[in-house]
């Protein structure tokens, strides 16, 4: 199996390259809008097509690529109620895709957002179909987790108790599971995230203080506080990614 991540500092952004050579199916995980060209010359000069573009949810912080995937053959796939206004598959909790030796299982992690997926990742060239590594989108990040009110503001206790129990989830996972998720230090997505974009289930288990809070209340209170500023532009960027646009309506 193939993995490039690809880093935008701008937002502190991850989006993921990655999907099975010997076939030739490559899939890109929440992609930037600025990265696009990217995406293509890396799949391009590997000699494989992006055939597949996963969201993890509706993005808050930055316009997406998925477009201009799909209008390069790309089939665009997201949570089940994401409520967007553009022809996609559903993936409901526990829905898989396949990309040759790559498969790909969907995880429902509602929370952050109401609609929010982690894509639980294995490879067949490994002798097994257990996951190896976890796209967790802005579920659980590196030392944090993901915000609970930037997509239902007025419930936002309410989400972060989803979160909680999707969090419990994802711990269910071996902890030798690598992780990567689509925020890293300075994404005002989270609060006290890592400088280091990558981790395992079994080192945040072990060191991530918010995942040591076993109570949903006191997650909840945890969360909540000291929340940072919203992203610049929140509803001009949700309003273009659920239209499928690349631009951000003035």
């Amino acid at each position: 199996m193939l993995l490039r991540p690809f880093l935008n500092d701008a937002g502190s952004c991850a989006s993921y390259l990655f999907g099975c050579t010997t076939h030739d199916k490559l899939a890109v995980v929440d992609p930037h809008a600025d990265l696009v060209d990217d995406y293509l010359a890396t799949a391009a000069a590997i000699g494989a097509p992006i055939v597949a573009v996963l969201e993890t949810h509706v993005q808050a912080d930055h316009v997406s690529g998925l477009p201009a995937l799909v209008e390069r053959g790309a089939t665009a796939y997201l949570p089940a109620g994401a409520n967007v206004e553009f022809d996609h598959v559903p993936l409901a909790d526990g829905e898989r895709i396949e990309l040759g030796n790559t498969v790909v299982t969907a995880i429902a992690t509602p929370g952050h957002a109401p609609a929010h997926n982690a894509y639980a990742v294995a490879d067949r060239r490994r002798g097994s179909e257990q996951p190896w590594l976890l796209f967790s989108g802005d579920s659980l990040l590196i030392g944090d987790v993901g915000r609970p009110d930037l997509h239902v503001p007025g419930d936002a206790r309410g989400q972060a108790r989803l979160l909680h129990a999707s969090l419990r989830r994802l711990l269910e996972l071996p902890d030798h599971v690598v992780l990567y998720p689509s925020h890293y230090g300075g994404s005002v997505c989270g609060r006290g995230l890592s400088g280091n974009p990558f981790s395992s289930l079994g080192f945040e288990r072990a060191h991530n203080r918010l995942l040591a809070l076993t109570d949903p209340e006191a997650f909840a209170d945890a969360l909540l506080a000291d929340m940072p500023p919203r992203p610049a532009g929140q509803e001009r960027i949700v309003a273009a990614n659920r239209a499928g646009k690349l631009d951000v309506p003035a």
